[in-house]
């Protein structure tokens, strides 16, 4: 699973989805389906974007987390 830590970076700077969308330029659909980790599919320049207004890498905005083992009761 990958895990998107928008909405970390967005508290870190006080920001919301609108402001968001309109400083990277990015549709407010798409901005909405990364902060509530919903998006299926995101293009190169829309991480392009959201790196550079938040100054981070790329890995600082994306995680993989391995998935849990299932526990049998």
């Amino acid at each position: 699973m990958i895990r998107c830590h928008l909405s970390t970076l967005m508290g870190r700077d006080k920001l919301r989805i609108s402001d968001v969308a309109q400083r990277t330029g990015l549709n407010r659909s798409t901005v909405t389906a990364l902060y509530n980790e919903t998006a299926t599919r995101v293009d190169l320049p829309a991480i392009e974007r959201l790196c550079a207004l938040f100054r981070c890498q790329v890995g600082e905005l994306f995680e993989i987390v391995p998935p849990q083992p299932e526990t049998k009761p």
